[in-house]
């Protein structure tokens, strides 16, 4: 590596500059005073740990996109977290052990073998809210509006929900001797809506051929609410376990639609996003202008059993850098700031103490010759006049 490109980074991996930074911690501070107000305490998780905690479940995904190493303490294996979901799951399991509802929040920055998108970030900053301890409509409901809440804060208007099940798939293909290769390469087709590919492996499967339609027409169980009764003909053969998924998508949006405003909801029955621990309800919100997605969820239940104890859980997570991008908005880096010049003078350090305790900036030149306020941004200077050090625009 020569001195030309040495200050290159990798592929994915970007640094943050101060305009963007200043603008970053913002949105960062603001987001994590909403979850407080809703009740959700702030965890700091380590970057790393042992992969035993960081990988659980069957989480080929998540195991694909961890960065591994072995820790020269202990000789095991330990990964650089790439979802911050199951640390958040250990601490409730085996460091709260609360026996009521707990509702925690986190921020922090995840590193990923590969961005989840061409051209991606495999740096995100990750920042969400889990909420512990209760199974049912009214936590799905809070953590569903916490998360559109999220996107309103950071200035995202126009939001598209779209709500998913799980266990709809999952009831379809319960009982029958399907191998894991065969669920794996479905799952992957459905995610990718390959309609083709789907009917090529359903057709050299053994299975009844209600089953089979059943399951090609998971793709096209997409739109606006109409959806769920088609889903309601269609998937039949998948008896009461998809009928009563049905029926929970269907109050899930009832009860959500009064409390999200013009929040536009839309439903994807072969919608099974995730790293593979989510077994129920799955969501997402998508920016209606652009298609991006902004945020996703859903429940995982007993999540914590890994760790001793197993626990109902449902929350979600976003990229902070993607939801400033998405806002359009940058912290305002031009505001008052005041000129100090570099004199030993006990008057003037207090004048410049008493400024910064009221939350302004003041910065402080280095040399008595050094003619740099402007350089600096800066508005006004601090002058003496009558004894006393007051602030003049400059």
């Amino acid at each position: 590596m020569t001195s030309r490109t040495r200050w290159l980074l990798p592929a994915g991996i970007e640094e943050v500059l101060p305009k963007n930074a200043a603008t970053l911690e913002q949105y960062r501070r603001k987001l994590l005073d909403l979850f407080a107000t809703w009740g959700y305490q702030l965890v700091i998780p380590p970057f790393i740990e042992f992969t035993d905690s960081l990988l659980i479940g069957e989480n080929e995904d998540l195991d694909l996109q961890t960065f591994k190493l072995t820790d020269q303490l202990s000789g095991r294996s330990m990964g650089v977290r790439a979802d911050m979901t199951p640390q958040v799951a250990r601490i409730d399991a085996h460091m709260l052990k609360s026996e009521c509802p707990t509702r925690l929040c986190y921020c922090g920055t995840v590193l990923r073998t590969r961005p989840e998108t061409a051209g991606g970030s495999r740096s995100p900053l990750q920042i969400g809210a889990e909420l512990y301890g209760h199974d049912g409509l009214a936590s799905d409901v809070e953590i569903i509006s916490l998360m559109i809440a999220t996107l309103q804060v950071s200035n995202v208007q126009n939001v598209l929900l779209d709500l998913g099940h799980t266990g709809i798939f999952d009831a379809l293909i319960e009982g029958e001797n399907f191998d894991a290769a065969f669920k794996n390469d479905l799952f992957s087709m459905l995610q990718r809506k390959s309609t083709a590919d789907i009917d090529s492996l359903l057709r050299t499967t053994d299975c009844k051929s209600d089953l089979k339609a059943a399951i090609g027409s998971l793709v096209d169980l997409h739109g606006t609410k109409d959806v769920l009764d088609r889903a309601r003909s269609e998937l039949k053969i998948g008896g009461a376990k998809v009928m009563a998924c049905i029926d929970y998508v269907e109050a899930l949006s009832e009860t959500l639609a009064p409390q999200l405003n013009a929040t536009e909801i839309h439903y994807d029955l072969a919608e099974l996003r995730g790293y593979h621990y989510q077994n129920d309800i799955v969501f997402a919100a998508f920016d209606a202008q652009s298609g991006d997605e902004l945020a996703r969820g859903g429940r995982y239940n007993n999540i914590g059993e890994v760790f001793g104890r197993a626990r109902p859980a449902t929350g979600f997570s976003a990229d902070l850098k993607q939801l400033v991008q998405a806002s359009k908005q940058t912290a305002d880096t031009n505001g008052k700031c005041i000129y100090a010049p570099a004199l030993n003078d006990a008057a003037l350090a207090n004048a410049v103490s008493e400024l910064r305790a009221k939350g302004e900036k003041v910065v402080n030149a280095l040399s008595a010759d050094a003619d740099e306020a402007a350089a600096l941004g800066c508005t006004h200077i601090l002058q003496k006049q009558n004894n006393k050090w007051v602030m003049k625009e400059i």
